[in-house]
């Protein structure tokens, strides 16, 4: 058995090796080989005697050419054109030898399983009918295009469909129920085994335990403990960090009752001392505060500790999980990371930035996307003052924690994905 993994983005990367290493710890795994389509495919590095099939490259867009015409001719002068070619070649070729893809994202690695003339199945990460509609039915302001999704009775558009029905697609895993029950009805295979990219995020508590409706009464409480996503991108995520300090200091005047404590989760691909100096220029001092600390600790001993009054923020590159797990919100202006935050049944916080990811368009579709876990601000300045409303409002936030939990699902899929594969694409040879 041989199986190749087609990719497109760092978050699908990071879906593709959950379900990859279940797949190496199976009694009789399969021979497997990768393909980023975007990037350099860096978390595959986890994965030992896992080769690439083609030389990869680092595009200028970061892969967000649908957003802009401009990144799009800033990666075909960088070269996208000759890549292309030359990993539909490298594809073509594997599946010659025999196997099957695993195609991991939107419709590019999809096409791309599709013209290999192999066995094929697909991990819906992009699209989800929850840009479209919800359980009650068809939301409103949609744009043109989203009227064309829906009149199309899907947010997969026909040719995808197409390509998902193939004879050679022998698995379809949506990101959710409400899409794999809808393309279900399009004779599409599509199982609905949960969302990968919650596995390995297990909740320590209960949703929504943190909330205290007595707090205000009580003269002891813990810290206000606040997750910031700044995203993975260089250099966007050095712009939304200058935005969300905006948010940060107007946290610190608002909740200084609360002595707030700030777990930032930067990506390793970034560098920490250009946060740092951001930091620096809000008044914030490095080293660790007097008191000592009463909220969960960091086990990244590299983590860096800044204070500002009562007030502590820690920047950490490696302990991504424990900056998510105890807080009581994020101030997010990422993709991946914000769909995960958002299925711990917590809210998010978010405000659009210039981009080329983060643009006002891309906030407004993960709003619809996440529902009403996601809270979009026009202004970080805005982000305390319904903070405080929010923490009075108890069925909000159940029903915050409830919405996550729902459109995220359990934690495991990998482990599912996995089983059906077994069954439906490695063990088949027509």
């Amino acid at each position: 058995m041989k199986l190749l993994c087609l990719s497109n983005g760092h978050g699908e990367d990071a879906i593709a090796v959950r379900i990859l290493r279940e797949l190496q710890q199976q009694p009789n795994p399969p021979e497997l080989a990768v393909l980023p389509l975007v990037g350099e495919g860096r978390a595959y590095a986890e994965l030992e005697g896992v080769p690439m099939i083609a030389p990869v490259k680092k595009m200028p867009s970061g892969g967000f050419i649908y957003m802009d015409s401009r990144q799009l001719w800033r990666d075909v002068q960088g070269g996208l054109l000759d890549l292309t070619w030359n990993q539909l070649q490298a594809v073509r070729a594997w599946a010659q030898q025999g196997g099957s893809i695993l195609a991991v994202g939107d419709i590019v690695p999809l096409l791309f399983a599709w013209w290999s003339g192999a066995n094929y199945a697909f991990v819906g990460t992009a699209k989800s009918e929850y840009y479209l509609r919800d359980e009650a039915g068809l939301l409103p302001n949609r744009s043109w295009f989203e009227d064309l999704e829906s009149w199309s009775g899907s947010v997969y558009l026909p040719w995808e469909r197409w390509l998902m029905r193939h004879r050679r697609c022998k698995a379809v895993f949506p990101r959710d129920p409400l899409t794999a029950k809808t393309l279900q009805k399009f004779s599409i295979p599509a199982f609905d085994l949960g969302n990968p990219m919650m596995d390995e995020l297990e909740p320590n508590h209960p949703p929504a335990l943190f909330y205290d409706p007595d707090a205000e009464l009580k003269e002891t409480r813990r810290p206000l403990i606040v997750t910031l996503l700044p995203g993975s991108r260089s250099p966007e995520a050095y712009d939304n960090w200058q935005k969300i300090l905006q948010a940060v200091a107007q946290l610190c005047q608002t909740f200084v009752e609360r002595a707030p404590v700030f777990l930032a989760a930067i990506s390793p691909g970034l560098s920490l001392d250009i946060f740092c100096e951001k930091l620096e220029g809000y008044h914030w001092q490095a080293g660790k505060p007097d008191k000592p600390a009463i909220f969960p600790p960091i086990s990244d001993s590299a983590a860096v500790t800044f204070t500002q009054g009562n007030a502590t923020l820690i920047l950490s590159q490696n302990a991504f999980v424990e900056c998510l797990q105890p807080s009581d919100l994020a101030i997010a202006m990422a993709g991946t990371a914000t769909e995960q935050y958002v299925g711990l049944g917590k809210p998010a916080f978010a405000f659009p930035g210039v981009g080329p990811q983060f643009t006002p368009a891309f906030a407004e579709a993960q709003s619809r996307l996440l529902g009403p876990s996601l809270i979009l601000l026009d202004r970080p300045t805005e982000v305390a003052i319904v903070l405080r409303q929010l923490l009075r409002d108890p069925d909000r936030l159940q029903l915050i924690a409830d919405n996550g939990l729902r459109r995220m699902g359990e934690p495991g899929a990998a482990g599912r994905i996995v089983a059906c594969l077994s069954e439906k694409l490695l063990n088949v040879n027509d």
